[in-house]
């Protein structure tokens, strides 16, 4: 009870509140920094990109956790489908989470392409795309390509581009579709923090990906 006495809780507020200003001003630096980077970069015009070898889609639920259909990831198949089409990319490297047994994004996004009109000739697997970390990194050490189209919608382009640009990869980010901003909320907020910790990932923890493994040849 004496260690509560001693305690001088307007101290302890005032400390407390200089933390959470701090932080917060480390969270609005690193979204600036990471959207203003990148803004460049991104289109959404499939006329107006500049053609790659192979394009990037990053990984995404198919259904939304109220078991409908995820816009998140019907556009990317779409929006990917139609810079195959559009002759802006032969070849396709599809990261997404495959850690449990009955959560599959791969596979789930390769039968959308497929079913789109994409080869699955032109299709490549990466199982191990958990992150989006994971997915620029892998595409660019174990499968070798620089050169991409990163395929999402705008706020995932920006974090999944300066990954990118901090590995010095010649990467162009493809916008998707836009979502309704009510859509999803939980993943707008999520996003700010996300984009926070790709920092931290990069200049401060030097994060890895979860797998690498010996190198992929693509057939392009």
């Amino acid at each position: 009870m004496n260690f509560f006495k001693n305690i001088n809780y307007k101290k302890l507020a005032k400390i407390s509140g200089i933390l959470l200003l701090l932080c917060a001003i480390f969270l609005i630096i690193c979204n600036v920094w990471v959207i203003r980077s990148t803004k460049a970069q991104i289109f959404d015009d499939v006329t107006k990109i500049e053609a790659r070898n192979v394009g990037l889609v990053l990984g995404t639920n198919k259904f939304n956790r109220y078991g409908k259909p995820n816009l998140f990831f019907n556009y990317r198949i779409e929006a990917a489908v139609a810079l195959f089409k559009a002759n802006k990319i032969k070849h396709i490297i599809v990261g997404g989470d495959n850690s449990h047994t009955d959560y599959d994004e791969t596979t789930d996004m390769h039968d959308a392409l497929v079913q789109g009109g994409v080869p699955d000739s032109c299709i490549t697997l990466d199982f191990a795309g958990f992150r989006t970390l994971d997915s620029v990194l892998r595409c660019l050490k174990i499968f070798g390509q620089s050169d991409v189209i990163i395929i999402s919608q705008e706020f995932h382009d920006e974090r999944a581009l300066f990954i990118a640009n901090y590995y010095k990869m010649n990467a162009l980010g493809f916008a998707t579709k836009d979502v309704a901003a009510g859509y999803s909320i939980r993943t707008s907020i999520r996003e700010y923090f996300a984009k926070c910790k790709a920092v931290i990932d990069l200049y401060i923890t030097h994060k890895e990906p979860h797998f690498l493994g010996e190198k992929i040849k693509l057939p392009i």
